[in-house]
């Protein structure tokens, strides 16, 4: 059974910074592209990084130079590390796991508030 678990979200004020993890199980983690969504509320689910399989990495224009996707196939984890967060940073944020061929998992979700 696949299971991605999210967790690091919370409350912080403008100017901060947030860690979310992702925990995976059930997969082979290393082949999986892994990916972060967020989706605010009243508006579609939006894709905001990705770390492929091979380590490459994409960002959303709005989180460049302020967010980072990393991963540990070890600990079979993907981490976003939030810095300079702003008000429209907040929603819920879901991690997808997907290899073509393979199926294509979500999390249940974090929620990320960035408000004073």
């Amino acid at each position: 059974q696949v299971q991605l678990v999210e967790s690091g979200g919370g409350l912080v004020q403008p100017g901060g910074s947030l860690r979310l993890s992702c925990a995976s199980s059930g997969i082979i983690f290393s082949i999986y592209n892994m990916r972060w969504y967020r989706q605010a509320p009243g508006k579609q689910r939006e894709l905001v990084a990705v770390i492929t399989s091979g380590g490459f990495t994409n960002y959303a224009d709005s989180v460049k130079g302020r967010f980072t996707i990393s991963r540990d196939n070890a600990k079979t984890t993907v981490y976003l590390q939030m810095n300079s967060l702003k008000p429209e940073d907040t929603g819920v944020y879901y991690c997808n796991a997907q290899k073509n061929g393979r199926g294509d998992y979500w999390g249940q979700g974090t929620q990320v508030t960035v408000s004073s």
